[in-house]
């Protein structure tokens, strides 16, 4: 074959005499025998003088009076082309003076055969050549974005505690335990955390807490809950966010980061949680306006009644279920929700709500939804703190025991 690198494919056959012929003979009935049988576009001779088949390769032997043995023809015709040229080959019933059987053996994909000693090859290249000390593409990127992340991360406050570069600017942010956190949170592209640093709340936290709508991000363990406590205590949160247990947020992927995120709970619900003995700080809104209210006046005496009142049979089933309903005017559920999600669920609803049954702490924005909603009765497990009772709500605290 003039180029040998354009071979595609390789005809193989096996040849028998039954009489004594020699590799000419072979040849001169290939050429022969085949002229004009395929058209001019495959001619074997006009083929090979243009480079599109090779030397035609024969081997021959002879034993007894009898000959044997094998052609080979490589070829750089397309597929069906080569197989139509190696077809051919199988008509040949005569070489020389002998009566000759010529069989196809196989049609070898030269092709193939390079991508099986590429990959055989690529595999000892990749495990043996390789230095192992070459960093893998993904180890740069992670590199590359430490340092980024190293840039990106500030301080806030006279304390100086470490923080995301939105801080400031978000209406929102999550208070975390430490630096490590703070940088973990960047890595996922959250820029609004800050970092409390322990048990002892900073004080240029307490101000801050004030002016947004903040959710606490702890560890999973002992220390973390001790955090939650302390900010129920000190500070002006809304949420409340936990690792899973034994886990701490640095510790945290992408995906268990939001999860627990979307799974914050409400501080109304975090006061029983955590068993706090007093309502934490709440905060007013004022046309999305976060401000404190300035003057508190006594608050209204509010309702209290036992199991003997019409809702007893719903409190006792609620009890610590963190649960629940709204009631129609024969005190029949209209709908069960979680304690988390009663705001929105009343906002929401379109039927006429009686009465609406919780297990959780009554606080003034309850109480102000269910004045808009048109609800008479507000029954929870707690009353919280309280400073405009709306008169077309009857507010009660009952026992489930």
């Amino acid at each position: 074959m003039q180029d040998s690198d354009t071979t595609k494919y390789v005809i193989q056959a096996t040849i028998s005499t039954d009489g004594l012929i020699e590799r000419p003979d072979v040849v001169g009935a290939i050429f022969g025998q085949t002229e004009g049988l395929l058209g001019s576009d495959l001619d074997l001779r006009d083929l090979q003088k243009t480079g599109r088949i090779g030397r035609i390769d024969v081997a021959i032997g002879s034993k007894g009076g009898k000959s044997s043995g094998t052609i080979t023809i490589p070829s750089s015709l397309d597929r069906v082309e080569t197989a139509i040229l190696a077809a051919s080959l199988e008509t040949i019933d005569r070489v020389g003076p002998c009566t000759a059987h010529i069989l196809l053996e196989k049609m070898i994909d030269v092709r193939a055969a390079k991508r099986r000693h590429i990959i055989d090859r690529a595999k000892y290249v990749l495990t043996e050549m390789f230095n192992q000390t070459v960093p893998e593409s993904q180890e740069i990127a992670d590199e590359v974005k430490k340092s980024v992340r190293i840039e990106e991360i500030t301080t806030y406050g006279k304390d100086n505690l470490p923080a995301g570069p939105h801080v400031t600017d978000s209406d929102t942010i999550i208070l975390v335990e430490g630096r490590a956190d703070v940088l973990t949170l960047l890595r996922y592209g959250i820029k609004n955390a800050v970092a409390v640093g322990g048990t002892s709340i900073p004080d240029s936290i307490i101000p801050l807490c004030k002016e947004k709508t903040v959710t606490a991000f702890t560890d999973g363990d002992r220390g973390g809950e001790l955090i939650i406590k302390e900010l129920l205590q000190m500070a002006d949160i809304d949420f409340v966010a936990r690792a899973p247990d034994g886990k701490g947020v640095e510790e945290l992927v992408q995906k268990e980061i939001v999860t627990a995120l979307r799974q914050k709970e409400p501080v109304e619900q975090a006061v029983i949680s955590y068993a706090q003995e007093a309502e934490p700080k709440r905060k007013i809104h004022d046309r999305g306006t976060k401000i404190r209210k300035k003057a508190v006046s006594k608050p209204p005496k509010v309702e209290t009644q036992d199991n003997g009142s019409e809702f007893a049979t719903h409190v006792k089933e609620l009890s610590a279920t963190m649960g629940a309903r709204l009631l129609d005017s024969d005190t029949n559920v209209i709908k069960e929700v979680p304690v988390r999600d009663l705001a929105d669920s009343l906002k929401d609803c379109t039927d006429n709500i009686e009465s609406v049954v919780f297990d959780g702490v009554i606080t003034q924005r309850i109480l102000d939804i269910a004045a808009e909603k048109g609800v008479k009765n507000l029954v929870g497990a707690e009353m919280g703190r309280i400073t405009k009772h709306p008169t077309s709500v009857s507010v009660m605290a009952v026992s489930s025991t």
